[in-house]
């Protein structure tokens, strides 16, 4: 069972949320000019709203007769005047709206530019702990709930804090013991107020993480559809988002509940209050100490404080819902982004060497490790292929070098200097790869190039495509190099997806090459061409490539065999063959299959 928050967590906890009202602000100060204009709109609005109720009482007394020399032509008088205030108030509360939504709207769309570019710095370890759906959401469904509070709640509250300031001076004026009686509520309504948005904000945050893992499931499904048709998962795909959304719907339903006992009981309080002060008023007329014009002036007076009382009442919880909201947002901001950078960063020349000195390496949580002192020289213009059974640490060997992840112990340097004494930019931007399951963008052929190099002509583009033997291909589309590939790149082949991923290399001309065994899962027509042109990108570059079939390494300059995180062989194909060791067993194994 949680354990309610301690005397000394309580004050943190508001300091928490005021640091996150503050940060919310931050991001309206590019707005400010916008912000004051509907500031003053508000208060002209706010004060013509305060005359209506004088009118109304002095247009009372002046229809009973109560005001001397009263005619037809003051009531004309008096209704021309109310129909000028309030095209007046309209006109402000038009500025009012609009400046204040757009301001609301930029903030929001600001907020959400920042979380993204923070998102997309994130290391890789963050992306390994969380899910897809999790993150979006908070783009999404998170970022819409502060969304509608920023573009309403500071009209609101600038609107409704002058009203109920204004309108409490004037009841005060106009009868000091009734006043007394209608303030008599309002801290009824701000415990209530207080106790019921605390239990809102930490309702509304379980709903939106509740909301963030249906989101999750839904986007990895969707995704992966094909896995779920193949095995017609389509009914248990279906349970199981349906079990998410039911548990997001019992928190709605807590959250409706806590709703629904709020509103009526402030409602209760307010009318109970209009209801005391029509009865004190009506005997205070009766007794010529207030006349009906004033009494009426008062009941409208009461009915705007009870109004703005309501609304920011609404508002704290209100508030509260987007507190539960910004909290999940401002955590991804808080996030460290990406490895940490070194104090001063050593630059070098890009010459494609790679030095392994006894590097350690256990993934966070873990207490095995998955590298366990790794020594190994790869030199200028070498090809090296990593070769073991699955499980041996070869993919993960290849992450540290730009520095996905940071080794537990040792170095590892690239150009004679250690990863962790060079900018991370200009590290991986020596680099390529080419990965066995290319991850294509599902916008078109010529972007997903040049994401490699923004500036890429497209001449750059051709002589790129016609090196690694996609040019053909690509110009036989009626769209050619505008032909969109489709989420993930469904919408081209296997050989094609690989094609266009070594032009991609090709155009960010790294000095170290990568390759995750490229053309495993091709026909040997598609292979033959992806292999081509691998050659064509290897020539002048340092490659290290992950091999999983032994036949397409074989003229490897050099083959290190990795088992259980360590390097137990080291050689050319033939020099591992003689020794019999576990490469030339993995090798047998794959010519009998």
């Amino acid at each position: 069972m949680r354990r309610p928050p301690t005397s000394d967590e309580r004050p943190r906890l508001g300091r928490a949320q005021l640091s996150q009202i503050r940060r919310l602000f931050v991001f309206a100060r590019p707005y400010r000019g916008r912000i004051i204009v509907a500031t003053v709109a508000v208060s002209f609005a706010s004060a013509l709203g305060l005359v209506f109720p004088r009118i109304m009482g002095d247009l009372v007394d002046t229809a009973l007769g109560e005001v001397e020399s009263a005619d037809t032509a003051q009531l004309d008088r008096f209704a021309i005047l109310l129909v000028g205030v309030f095209l007046l108030q309209a006109g402000f509360n038009f500025l009012r709206s609009y400046l204040l939504s757009v301001a609301g709207e930029g903030v929001v769309a600001d907020l959400r530019r920042a979380v993204f570019d923070r998102v997309v710095r994130l290391g890789v370890p963050f992306f390994d702990q969380r899910k897809t759906g999790e993150i979006t959401s908070r783009l999404t469904a998170d970022a819409a709930v502060v969304q509608q509070t920023v573009s309403t709640a500071v009209a609101q509250t600038l609107a409704q804090g002058l009203t109920l300031v204004g309108a409490v001076i004037l009841l005060f004026l106009l009868s000091f013991r009734l006043s007394l009686t209608v303030l008599t509520f309002v801290p009824i309504v701000v415990i209530a107020a207080f106790i019921f948005g605390r239990k809102l904000r930490s309702i509304s945050r379980d709903f939106q993480d509740r909301l963030a893992t249906a989101n999750s499931l839904a986007e990895e499904a969707i995704a992966s559809i094909r896995v779920v048709k193949w095995f017609t998962a389509e009914d248990e795909t279906a349970r199981m988002y349906n079990q998410d959304i039911v548990k997001s719907y019992q928190v709605a339903v807590r959250r409706a509940r806590v709703r629904a006992i709020f509103v009526p009981a402030v409602t209760f309080v307010m009318f109970s209050t209009l209801a005391l002060v029509l009865w004190q008023g009506g005997r205070e007329v009766i007794a010529g100490r207030l006349t009906a014009g004033n009494l009426v002036t008062f009941l409208l007076y009461t009915l705007t404080v009870a109004g703005a009382v309501g609304t920011f009442t609404g508002l704290y919880a209100q508030l509260q819902e987007a507190l539960g909201a910004s909290q999940r947002i401002f955590e991804l901001l808080e996030e460290p982004p990406e490895v940490a950078e070194a104090a001063a960063t050593t630059d070098t020349d890009p010459v494609g060497t790679v030095t392994f000195e006894d590097v350690h390496f256990s993934y966070a949580g873990r207490e095995a490790e998955v590298l366990n002192g790794i020594n190994l020289d790869v030199r200028q213009g070498e090809v090296v292929a990593l070769v073991g059974p699955s499980g041996a640490g070869k993919t993960t060997l290849v992450q540290l070098i730009p520095r996905f992840y940071d080794v537990t112990s040792g170095r590892i340097l690239v150009d004679g200097v250690d990863v962790r004494d060079q900018d991370i930019q200009m590290l991986r931007s020596r680099m390529a790869a080419v990965p066995q399951e290319v991850e294509l963008f599902s916008g078109t052929i010529a972007e997903n190039l040049r994401v490699a190099k923004g500036d890429a002509s497209d001449d750059d583009l051709v002589a790129a495509c016609s090196a690694a033997n996609a040019h053909d291909f690509i110009t036989a589309f009626p769209d050619g190099y505008d032909t969109i590939v489709g989420e993930r790149g469904v919408k081209l082949s296997g050989g094609q997806r690989q094609r266009v991923a070594i032009a991609r290399a090709l155009l960010a001309d790294p000095r170290l090459l990568i390759l995750d065994e490229a053309t495993s899962s091709l026909d040997a027509e598609s292979e033959a061409l992806v292999q081509s042109a691998l050659e064509v990108l290897m020539q002048g570059r340092t490659t290290v490539v992950i091999a999983h079939r032994l036949s397409t390494v074989r003229a490897a300059d050099r083959l290190v065999v990795l088992a259980e995180g360590r390097i137990i062989e080291e050689g050319t194909h033939d020099e591992l063959l003689s020794q019999g060791g576990l490469y030339s067993e993995l090798y047998g194994r794959q010519l009998e299959a």
